[in-house]
Order: C-alpha cells, then structure tokens, then sequence
C-alpha cells in the first residue's frame, strides 16, 4: 500500500488519479526488470570494453601497438565498433522475429546470442578474430533484446505508468555501464596478468544470463496474444497483470480498447504481410509521420556522442588532464554513478510527470551547454602533461559528469519511450526494428569515428565537443516544433496525437470482437 501512495505522489498525469490502484501491482515491475536485463548486456559491454582497451595487459597480448597512434585509435575502434554492427543486425532480424516467435520467446534467443559471443570474448586467448566473432554475436542478441524489451514492456505496462516502466531500458543499460566500470576499476588495482581483462570480459555475461532464467516465467504480452486471435489467452494474461476482477470496469474498458483497435486497423488495412505493413507505414501518413520521427529521435541521441562517451570514457578523462589508467577509471566509475541517479531522477519524477517532450528540450539545452564549455577549454586552455589541473579544467571534467546527467534527464531514456508507444499496435515491431536499427547504425558511426575525430580534430580533439554541442541546438529545434507529448495518453488513442480519428468502441459489431465483458476463467500455465 506504501509503494501505491508513493507513485501517486511521484507520478502527476490524469491516468494515475482515475486508474484503480490494483493494476501497479509487483508483477508489472518485476516483467520490466526481467526484460530489462537485455539493455544491460549492451551497457555492460560498452562500459567494459572502453576500459579494457585501455589496459596494458591487453594492449600487449592482442599487439594495439602504441595507443596514441592513428593506427592504434583505428584498431581500437575496430574492437569496439564491431557490436554495433551485430547490433544493427540484430535489430532488423528481430522485426519479423518477435511477430512469429512472440516478445517472450525472442528475448530469451536473443540472451543465448548474447551469451555466446561473451565466451567467445572471454576465451580469445590474444587472437582478434574471436574477439570480433564474439561481439558481433553478441550485438545480434543484443539487437534483438533492443528492439523487443520496449515493446514488451509498452504493451504489459499500465499507461500511468508506461513512460517509468519502459524507460527502466535506459536506466538498465546506464546500470550496466556502471558495473562494469567498477569491475574495470577493481580488476586493473587487485587482478594480473590476462586476468585482467578476462575476468572483465567474462562477467559481462551476467546479464544474458539473468535475462534467459527471468524470461522462462515470464507471461507473453496481452496485445500480442491478441494480435494471433490467441483472445482466452489474452484476457488471462491481462487479468493476472492488472490484479482485477473481471467485471471490473478498467479491466473490460482495456481489454476493449484492443480489440476495437485490431479490428479498426484490419478492417483498414487487412491482413498483415511484409508488404502491407511496409505500405501501410509510408503511405498513410500518420503512420509515415511516426516512422519519421521515431527514425529522427535515434539519430539525434546517438549524434549527442553519448554512448562514444561511454566507451572512451577513459581516454575521454585522460585528454581533460586525468593522467594514470587508474584515476582514469576511477573517473569514468563516478562517471557511471552520475547516470545512474539522473536516469533514476528522470523515470521518477520527470517521464509521466513533467513529460517526454519538455525533458528532451531540457536535456538539449544542457548537453549542448557542456559540450561547448569543454571544446572551448581544451582549445583555449588544454591540460599540459605533468601540468596540475587548472581550475577551468575542473569545471571541464565536471561537466563531463553534467553532461551524463542531463542526457538521462532526456535524450537517454525518453527516446525509447516514444518510439514504443507512438506507432500503432501491427505496427508497433516494424517501427521499433527501424528505429532500434537507426540507433545501432548512427551508434556505430560514432563509435567508429571518435578516436579518430579524437586524434585528428585539433590538440585533444576539441573539435569533437564543438560538434556534438552543434546538434544539440539542432536536436532542441526539432523537438520544439515537431515532438508531442504523450504522457498518460493510452497506447490505444496514441493517433490521435497525429490526427487519426478517434477510436470508437461502437463501431465493431458485437459479432465480429471477442467479447470484452465476459472474461472467462482458465487455468494455463501459471505465470508471473
């Protein structure tokens, strides 16, 4: 009871004043976090990666040469970059995938993936080709696991909620990231040998692991079951999950809302082929306008730098005058904490109360902030080798951790938000593939290219900060005139925010719909 009375004072929107206080029950939390532990994969691994690279120990077994070379910065790219490109694999596989598999059942395959190419990585024993093999085997789980966690935890989620919920992707993967630059830390002050890294490498693992046995007990999502006429099936699953009786009012007015939906867009569209969803998402165009900005909103998070960051957080500290590969990890380990209790922030106080659309236009405004008061230091005033920190260099590492932070407070978590709950429901896998995809291609493209634009961009790379500060502007600009907001607005009436007639419970025939006010009782198999 103490847990309802605290989200009704965290979450302000409309739904959680009416809706019953039953639905935000512990399974609708404990579906989330079991979901969730695939965007911990990706966290873990960009978080161990950035500091393993940097280890001396690995940088003499697999031959990187001398890292302040062009030719080091490239081959370290190589390394890292290479999960992206599985990434974006991945994610488009997992469009049809999570149609004819279901959300359950991909995500678990998709931790067997992940889990696969983490041993891979672990028993590379100094050669490169199982290390690229392993991440990009990896990244064709993690993909995956990108594109199905925010639509199954959308269509499970109670729409008060839906924004806290789904988010908990970005607040997983800054989790991992976490983790893992701890593990670095502790590694690198207690471990030796190839032990350094290998360790690292192996318990990287850990979230594929939690994801495959969590997933096993996990219930399929109720607008998927009815998406396959599974409607017994459906009905069950959303009563377990809301915890309500079934004549209850907000029970039989959900589950109506599905079905009215269903049966508007078949009686629309048809049925459901490649073809007729790629033609029903670009030539209607409130569908086309979705697509659009849920590919736009992938592009300008990746263009912040943000997961680059991330990764080369490391060298990142040592540019701004952290000498040592010890205080470098110690910084990027701080560094970790720092998003984990903004995205914290965000989820609770700011996703379903202040909204997506405001927390982007804030989030843009800090970040390009930041960026442009740290390209301006290191080209004004860089650190020296053997040089004491000037004061402006503190604020410059400061606002590295500022800029962390207001990323969470928006572009992080919000992004994954809206391209799950905008699209329609048949179309809700193939935008989300899209978008995922954009986001592991631009991911890719930047990882790619900042040890480079690091080595080459000026002394330290203080063109770098110029341009990510530039496309922050650009991103408030877009936001500003083309982001609606769409907290508390049900999954359902989500179109209308794009100029679709509203849904009307009144115009299916009691003949052609599964009836929503009789939910029947069975007994299937029992699940969370």
């Amino acid at each position: 009871m103490s847990g309802i009375w605290l989200l009704k004072k965290i979450v302000k929107n409309d739904a959680m004043k009416t809706d019953p206080k039953e639905i935000y029950g512990w399974r609708v939390f404990l579906l989330a976090c079991s979901a969730c532990f695939g965007a911990a994969s990706f966290g873990w691994d960009s978080g161990v990666i950035g500091g393993v690279i940097k280890l001396d120990t690995f940088i003499t077994d697999y031959k990187l040469g001398d890292t302040a070379t062009v030719a080091s910065a490239n081959l370290q790219a190589n390394i890292v970059s290479v999960l992206q490109a599985g990434c974006f694999v991945g994610a488009l596989a997992a469009y049809p995938l999570a149609d004819l598999w279901g959300r359950k059942w991909c995500l678990i395959y998709a931790s067997m993936f992940t889990l696969a190419g983490v041993i891979l990585q672990a028993a590379a024993s100094g050669h490169l080709e199982p290390i690229y093999i392993g991440r990009f085997v990896a990244g064709l789980g993690v993909g995956a696991s990108s594109v199905v966690n925010p639509i199954y935890v959308s269509e499970n989620a109670p729409r008060a909620i839906r924004g806290l919920l789904t988010g908990m992707y970005q607040l997983f993967i800054v989790t991992g990231s976490l983790i893992a630059f701890w593990t670095n830390f502790g590694a690198e002050l207690h471990l030796h040998g190839a032990t350094k890294y290998i360790v690292p490498l192996s318990v990287q693992g850990l979230p594929a692991l939690f994801l495959f046995s969590l997933m096993l007990i996990c219930n399929e999502s109720p607008r998927y079951l009815a998406r396959k006429d599974q409607w017994e099936e459906a009905k069950n699953v959303l009563r377990r999950l809301r915890q309500l009786p079934d004549d209850h009012p907000y029970l039989q007015e959900e589950f109506r809302e599905i079905a009215d939906q269903l049966e508007q867009e078949r009686r629309l569209m048809g049925d459901a082929t490649f073809w007729s969803l790629q033609k029903e998402m670009w030539t209607v165009k409130t569908n086309r306008h979705r697509a659009i900005l849920s590919i736009v909103l992938m592009v300008f998070q990746q263009l912040t730098g943000t997961n680059a960051i991330n990764v080369y957080a490391p060298t990142i500290f040592n540019n701004l005058g952290i000498m040592g590969t010890s205080n470098s990890l110690l910084g990027t380990g701080v560094y970790g904490i720092v998003k984990v209790v903004s995205c914290s922030i965000f989820l609770l106080f700011m996703a379903d109360s202040l909204g997506r659309r405001r927390s982007l236009l804030i989030s843009a405004i800090g970040q390009s902030f930041c960026m442009f008061y740290i390209g301006i230091y290191v080209r004004v005033a860089p650190p020296q080798t053997g040089q004491p920190v000037p004061v402006a260099g503190y604020f410059a590492l400061a606002f590295i951790f500022v800029f962390a932070a207001f990323f969470q407070f928006g572009w992080g978590p919000a992004c994954w938000i809206l391209v799950s709950e905008i699209p329609t429901a048949r179309l809700r896998p193939l935008n989300v593939a899209l978008a995922a995809a954009t986001q592991w291609l631009f991911n890719f493209v930047v990882s790619r290219t900042l040890p480079v634009m690091l080595a080459t961009l000026g002394y330290k790379g203080y063109g770098t900060y110029f341009i990510y500060g530039s496309f922050g502007v650009i991103m408030l600009i877009f936001v500003y005139f083309f982001i609606p907001e769409t907290k508390g607005v049900s999954l359902e009436h989500m179109g209308e925010l794009f100029g679709e007639e509203p849904v009307e419970t009144k115009t299916v025939s009691e003949d052609s719909k599964p009836a929503a006010t009789e939910i029947s009782e069975t007994h299937g198999s029992q699940r969370v």
